[in-house]
């Protein structure tokens, strides 16, 4: 049985990362750039935001370290959690005068599957590549942009899916909650950093009013669908390997039986 699961886990993370790898050269970079764009901060606030970011992508390679020592068959799960992460923010919706774009995260969906720590690194790692290869943020803005995607969509997608797991709610409906304010609360933090950058003598609170709506037209529906999104993948992967999840975040995935037997409860 675990045999036929690891086998499962290897397949799919081979057409993952080849269906990635096919984006990387074949998807059409445009003339607009992803997330928060190359030169949109000044230097210092882009400095300001690494300071966070490298911090705790430390903290997560340091876990990933630890768990790849204690948990076996960890590995196939942090590539397809990572190749998660990088085709789903890899499509863009651009958002007028803002300097950035909607998409979803997939953070949220990172961090059920490999932990909050984890998924910040995964999401830094997808952030790079796309600055590097596909034109999609910058180098200068990679903090800032760890800072709203990886990190705040990864820690606040996990902690939407255990306040719903410790209200009894379904593991669907947990994932789904995790996408949903996970998506929401990177646009936020994206909003946050263009205003606190961009006011100049203006109104901080005005001019993060204005951004958050320009942003709300595409992003609250993204945020619905990366719900249903986040709580099908989820869902699936607890059905299929159960007892992997629970051996990695052990407070959050009870390994019983009835998960499979039970409609994923």
């Amino acid at each position: 049985m675990l045999n036929k699961g690891a086998h499962w886990f290897r397949t799919h993370i081979a057409l993952a990362l080849a269906l990635a790898l096919g984006l990387l050269f074949l998807y059409p970079a445009p003339v607009y750039a992803m997330h928060i764009a190359e030169g949109i901060l000044p230097a210092n606030w882009a400095a300001v935001w690494y300071v966070p970011a490298i911090l705790f992508v430390v903290i997560g390679i340091l876990i990933i370290r630890r768990k790849t020592r204690e948990v076996r068959g960890i590995m196939p799960l942090l590539g397809i959690a990572g190749a998660a992460i990088f085709l789903v923010s890899v499509f863009p919706v651009p958002v007028p005068v803002t300097g950035s774009c909607s998409h979803p995260v997939g953070t949220p969906l990172g961090a059920i599957l490999v932990g909050p720590f984890i998924s910040t690194v995964l999401g830094a790692v997808a952030l790079l590549i796309q600055a590097l290869f596909l034109a999609h943020g910058g180098i200068s803005t990679w903090g800032a942009n760890i800072v709203s995607m990886a990190l705040v969509g990864s820690f606040v997608g996990f902690g939407a899916f255990v306040v719903f797991r410790k209200l009894n709610a379904t593991i669907f409906v947990a994932a789904f909650a995790a996408g949903l304010f996970g998506d929401w609360a990177t646009y936020a933090t994206t909003s946050f950093e263009l205003a606190s950058a961009l006011h100049g003598a203006g109104s901080l609170w005005g001019m993060f009013g204005a951004i958050t709506v320009a942003f709300a037209p595409t992003q609250l529906p993204l945020g619905i669908l990366e719900g249903l999104f986040t709580g099908g993948v989820v869902t699936l992967v607890y059905q299929r390997r159960p007892e992997l999840l629970s051996r990695i975040i052990p407070n959050v995935f009870k390994p019983v039986p009835s998960a499979i037997e039970g409609g994923s409860k």
